[in-house]
């Protein structure tokens, strides 16, 4: 059975679409270009004179969203710093309520959970992303992941994290970061986002990047134009083939430790196959 996209893991959701708050009628590009989700941003997309028009915008969109809206997500500023703390005052305070919101410039499990609480308290369903985008962050992602509070995904910050490193925003430079951050999220089973690609002309490079992020446990890519999104899609989901094996190894689990195609299934083999079947937003049969 396939889910329709508001109703998938956050596992199956591949491509996620950036977009200024300031641009309305971009919004429904990430629909058109097959986005897997819309990312709304308040924060590095806005400049500080437009951030209560687009906080205003943002918020009224979301407002109105229809049942079987593609999954949206809402990026707001920092909550300890003036703009942060009306984008969330101000999104407490309406009927909005985006499926996600990403906290940027994250590094402490209290600040998930302060937000959490407040979002809970106020009637809304947003699920929290941790955008880990400073050496701060890297430093609490063990508390992170393991607070009480839990965020539904980590989302590694590429141009941030290494203006605060003093590093070069290229994929060996920041491979030590990314294997940290892997290693966080999987420790805990929390869905893991990369960074986007940020030449939008390179295609090839994206998708070298992309397949690259997906070897070393990313479940998802972030995007900065439309463009990139078919790129993202093509790498990240499963082929036709990957499901049908995918669907094989299970059955073959259901009787113990046994074999497909001469190669051995056990347990971690299967993990591996639900997975597949997850990124395909696919459920698995029981």
């Amino acid at each position: 059975m396939t889910l329709p996209k508001s109703q998938q893991a956050i596992l199956a959701l591949k491509s996620w679409l950036f977009t200024p708050a300031t641009k309305s009628d971009r919004f429904g590009r990430a629909a058109d270009a097959y986005a897997d989700a819309l990312i709304i941003d308040l924060e590095d997309a806005v400049a500080p004179s437009a951030k209560n028009e687009a906080r205003e915008t943002a918020l009224g969109y979301l407002a109105v969203m229809p049942p079987d809206h593609l999954p949206c997500s809402l990026r707001i500023n920092s909550p300890d710093t003036r703009f942060g703390f009306d984008d969330l005052q101000a999104l407490l305070g309406s009927p909005a309520d985006p499926d996600y919101l990403i906290l940027p410039k994250c590094r402490s499990s209290s600040l998930i959970g302060l937000v959490g609480n407040l979002l809970g308290e106020a009637g809304k369903t947003a699920q929290i992303i941790a955008l880990i985008e400073s050496a701060k962050g890297v430093d609490a992602l063990d508390e992170i992941v393991r607070g009480d509070a839990k965020p539904a995904a980590l989302l590694f910050g590429a141009a941030d994290m290494a203006a605060d490193l003093g590093a070069e925003t290229a994929w060996e430079p920041l491979l030590w970061v990314r294997s940290r951050v892997v290693q966080s999220a999987a420790s805990t089973g929390i869905a893991l986002l990369d960074s986007p690609y940020f030449n939008i002309e390179d295609t090839e490079g994206l998708k070298q990047e992309t397949k690259a992020s997906a070897s070393l446990g990313f479940h998802g890519k972030c995007a900065i134009h439309p463009g990139q999104i078919a790129t993202i899609n093509e790498v990240l989901m499963p082929s036709e083939q990957q499901v049908a094996q995918a669907r094989q190894i299970l059955v073959v689990n259901q009787k113990g430790v046994g074999s497909l195609d001469h190669q051995m299934v056990d347990e971690a083999v299967a993990r591996k196959a639900r997975l597949v079947l997850e990124r395909a937003g696919i459920a698995a049969e029981k």
